[in-house]
């Protein structure tokens, strides 16, 4: 077994910390989110112990964020009135100082989304969450994945979600196989996860709620991002071995992310 040394910047003990906060605080985690993941996403922060809210309308967006803990922006499917709310809720997050996540679903690959999550940009994101070929996309350099699959590893986008991160003052995590997060000064990788979690309708789109939710309760967003990308990690792990194929893994995983206690993270979860 190969031995990874400890992260410098982010200790056991705030993997715990964020996560009991969570747990103890109940984040309303305003999520403007895809069609396809909805249900999956607020089950899933329900899971964690945080409280979802799929409010998407213009006239509602606004108002929303204003009272949620966190908000989470994925342009998964990104129709005409979503697009409107989504630029509201952002806007009102930053009037506010409420943590928002941007989640830029197939960017560099399709122009409406493109257009739109750089806009977004200029809201000031607390944290920006993606694969691969989306970060380096929303960078500038380079077009995108096949749809909303990475076509680049993550190592290639660490100067990209560097860049981004220091260019936007935001957190940037690199989905992948080793998940890669950021603040444009510290680094932190998170090892371990499971690819049951590429085969299940909104695997990586809940991640960016879970992100929401450890943000909206954390001095610390950089730390706050780890903790929720190691916890993932953790579940997705425990799911794996418990299910037979992509449909009871989805189960088991709902399940493993209520059942992870704020010790289990802090002593099993792998960063670097």
């Amino acid at each position: 077994m190969v031995s990874i040394a400890p992260s410098p910047h982010v200790h056991p003990v705030h993997l715990a910390n964020a996560l009991e906060s969570v747990r103890s605080k109940t984040p309303l985690i305003q999520c403007l989110t895809n069609t396809v993941v909805a249900n999956f996403t607020a089950n899933i922060l329900l899971s964690i112990g945080a409280a979802p809210a799929m409010v998407d309308l213009p006239g509602e967006a606004t108002e929303f964020a204003a009272i949620a803990s966190g908000v989470l922006v994925n342009l998964g499917t990104p129709y005409a009135e979503q697009r409107e709310g989504m630029v509201l809720a952002a806007t009102a997050a930053g009037v506010h100082a409420t943590p928002w996540v941007l989640d830029p679903v197939a960017v560099g690959a399709l122009p409406v989304r493109t257009e739109l999550a750089r806009r977004l940009l200029d809201l000031c994101p607390a944290v920006i969450r993606g694969n691969a070929s989306e970060i380096i996309a929303l960078s500038g350099n380079g077009g995108g994945g096949r749809g909303v699959d990475a076509t680049h590893g993550v190592e290639s986008a660490r100067d990209a979600a560097l860049e981004l991160a220091r260019r936007t003052g935001a957190v940037v995590a690199v989905s992948g196989p080793i998940d890669l997060i950021t603040d444009g000064t510290r680094s932190v990788l998170v090892h371990g996860g499971n690819e049951l979690l590429t085969r299940v309708t909104g695997g990586g789109c809940s991640l960016g709620a879970v992100c929401a939710a450890f943000a909206a309760e954390s001095p610390d967003l950089l730390a706050a991002t780890v903790a929720a990308h190691a916890y993932y990690s953790l579940a997705s792990e425990r799911a794996a071995a418990l299910g037979a194929g992509p449909g009871s893994f989805a189960m088991h995983f709902i399940d493993e992310l209520a059942a992870i206690t704020p010790a289990e993270l802090a002593e099993k979860a792998v960063i670097a």
